[in-house]
């Protein structure tokens, strides 16, 4: 068996351990029960904003390579960012994180290695403002006056993955900052990955780590820096307010705030390289759901599945017609990732 048919062995093995905890003993009466109380407003309003985050990311992507690319079009990296998420959705492995720069970069004439390090950049960002908010929150739930009481274990749960989550962009920003500022000995490493590679691929490798390193110079000012972080609170709140108001449409009536927890957890689950995000994002959300809300399990099976639904479909619908106006397939999006043309 292959390296690569043995990943997706694994993915396969992974979706279906986490769909069959989401499924497990599940009601199906009840859950087609739960599906009819959306109301048709907040369903209206959930659409529309699905795709802020794909417009906020975008925002905060060009904020990062406005040294480098003063002129780059917004309508670009919107494009890039949505192409990115659709290929992720509908392959495994999350090949999209590594279409999303390729794309960029061929529409951009800018270095694919480059925009690389920066996508590095985004994932550790995202991971260290999740386990800020999530910390604000632990912190100030005490002044909050609503029902919303947690059982201890799901206190000890929420800091287990706090901490871990913290540990692991702690992690990310050592390597990050090592990588960078030590970068004139690393050609050296980049060299010795590419060993094992044929004569004629290895500068090829080498010069793509360092082109890599260069995406990460925006370090070298604390100002944008902050700025940097300021966007991604933008980017994190603005998905906070997308399942706000979907659960509120449910009639889930929790402060705005107290959405905090769920994005959390489901960012922890969507994290699982499964096509889709099927299997870890909806095993998360479940738990997250009958966890910190109470919610009853049927229900909470039935909002999680239209949610996903939502997001599937919308992001989806908008990656393919941007594939379409600019000639390109699904699958031709899918090479870009495997580093075919």
């Amino acid at each position: 068996m292959t390296r690569g048919r043995l990943n997706y062995l694994i993915i396969l093995l992974l979706t279906a351990v986490f769909l069959y905890f989401f499924f497990k003993s599940v009601h199906w009466n009840e859950v087609w029960g739960y599906l009819r109380e959306f109301r048709l407003l907040f369903l209206i309003l959930t659409i529309l904003l699905g795709p802020l985050h794909l417009v906020t990311r975008s925002i905060r992507w060009k904020f990062l390579l406005h040294p480098v690319k003063p002129d780059l079009r917004f309508g670009k990296a919107v494009e890039a960012t949505t192409v990115g998420f659709t290929v992720t959705l509908l392959f495994p492995a999350r090949v999209g994180e590594v279409v999303r720069p390729i794309y960029l970069a061929r529409a951009e004439n800018l270095s694919a290695g480059y925009l690389m390090g920066t996508i590095v950049v985004e994932r550790a960002f995202d991971l260290f403002t999740n386990c800020f908010l999530l910390g604000a929150f632990l912190l100030t739930r005490p002044f909050f006056r609503h029902n919303l009481e947690l059982q201890p274990e799901t206190l000890l749960r929420l800091y287990f993955w706090g901490k871990l989550g913290l540990g692991l962009a702690a992690v990310f920003f050592l390597i990050i900052i090592t990588l960078y500022f030590l970068k004139d000995r690393a050609s050296g490493l980049f060299r010795f990955i590419g060993r094992p590679f044929p004569v004629r691929v290895r500068p090829g490798i080498e010069k793509f780590g360092l082109e890599f390193i260069e995406g990460l110079k925006f370090f070298h000012s604390f100002w944008r820096l902050l700025g940097y972080f300021g966007l991604s609170l933008v980017v994190w709140l603005g998905i906070s307010l997308l399942y706000w108001v979907f659960y509120t449409g449910y009639g889930l009536k929790i402060p705005y705030f107290f959405i905090v927890p769920y994005i959390f957890l489901t960012m922890i689950g969507a994290s699982i390289p499964t096509p889709g995000m099927a299997g870890g994002f909806d095993y998360f959300s479940k738990l997250a759901l009958t966890s910190l809300y109470g919610m009853d399990p049927d229900r909470a099976v039935g909002l999680t599945i239209v949610i996903h639904s939502l997001q599937f479909v919308v992001t989806c619908l908008l990656g393919y017609v941007i594939l379409w106006k600019n000639g390109l397939s699904l699958l031709q999006a899918r090479k870009m990732g495997e580093g075919q043309s």
